[in-house]
């Protein structure tokens, strides 16, 4: 009797490992992959040879993204975003900076490809799935075009002026620095589903970039009292707007590429809710 009684239990045990199983099987088997369009409103600022602090002076941003969601784990998305950044140290309060007195401005745009990994499942629309953190990485390109302010109040380009001697015969070594290029995306946040068709996504991200002349910034100040022949008044001027230093003092380091980030929100859409994901 006792050993009919076992062979009942282990019966039963089995099943229910089998329809646990089976039903974990079923759901991944139902899950339909779907797109997201969305749109990204919050701020961008840039990390570099003016600014080692973050957020300081921010700009407002914004871009579309389309999503690919190929499971509850992963999805594809591509970004197309503008990230205007600008630092002025004649408004910083360290006194190193403010002896500098250099200042920019640049839009970024950039377009990216990303990869997105959701820490806990996730499903638009599906109630056993309403939240996650994530994490994304991917590869951007992107271009910039630093400007500065001159004596007159108007903007003018910067990497033409060759403000450190770049296109000089003083520094054939310095070639005039590209004004498109390419960046390592990485950043994370959080996905709450609102309804079946509706998610708020919440993210920080930063770019690790392969110039160090977002900011027009990177090596030594090439004048003072005398600068190379073929630099204008404007290049002179936006090389060392205050006149107070001297050739080969340090004006950047070339050691230390230069970083821009973004923060802020995401309305997605799902643009393909043909069908639910699980029968519930």
């Amino acid at each position: 009797m006792n050993y009919l009684l076992l062979l009942i239990k282990a019966r039963k045990i089995t099943l229910l490992i089998i329809s646990v199983i089976c039903a974990g099987i079923s759901a991944n088997a139902q899950y339909k992959e779907n797109s997201e369009i969305g749109f990204i409103g919050g701020v961008s600022y840039y990390l570099g040879d003016l600014n080692t602090t973050h957020f300081s002076q921010s700009s407002l941003a914004g871009g579309l993204t389309l999503r690919k969601n190929i499971d509850r784990r992963f999805s594809y998305k591509a970004n197309a975003l503008i990230l205007p950044v600008n630092y002025d140290e004649r408004k910083s309060e360290d006194t190193i900076a403010v002896d500098r007195g250099l200042h920019f401005r640049s839009p970024i745009y950039e377009l990216s490809g990303q990869i997105e990994f959701n820490f806990l499942p996730y499903e638009t629309g599906n109630p056993l799935y309403t939240w996650t953190p994530f994490v994304y990485t991917g590869v951007s390109i992107f271009n910039y075009n630093p400007q500065a302010e001159n004596k007159n109040g108007e903007w003018v380009d910067l990497q033409p002026l060759g403000t450190e001697g770049q296109g000089t015969t003083t520094y054939p070594e310095r070639k005039p620095y590209s004004l498109i290029q390419f960046a390592i995306p990485i950043g994370g946040g959080l996905k709450i589903a609102i309804n079946e068709s509706f998610n708020i996504i919440l993210e920080y991200g930063i770019r690790k970039t392969f110039s160090d002349y977002i900011d027009d910034v990177s090596t030594d100040f090439v004048g003072g009292p005398q600068y190379p022949l073929e630099m204008s008044e404007d290049a002179i001027e936006m090389s060392d707007p205050l006149m107070t230093h001297t050739k080969g003092q340090e004006r950047g380091n070339p050691n230390k590429k230069d970083w821009y980030s973004f923060a802020g929100l995401t309305l997605s859409f799902k643009i393909n809710n043909n069908s639910k994901g699980c029968d519930y």
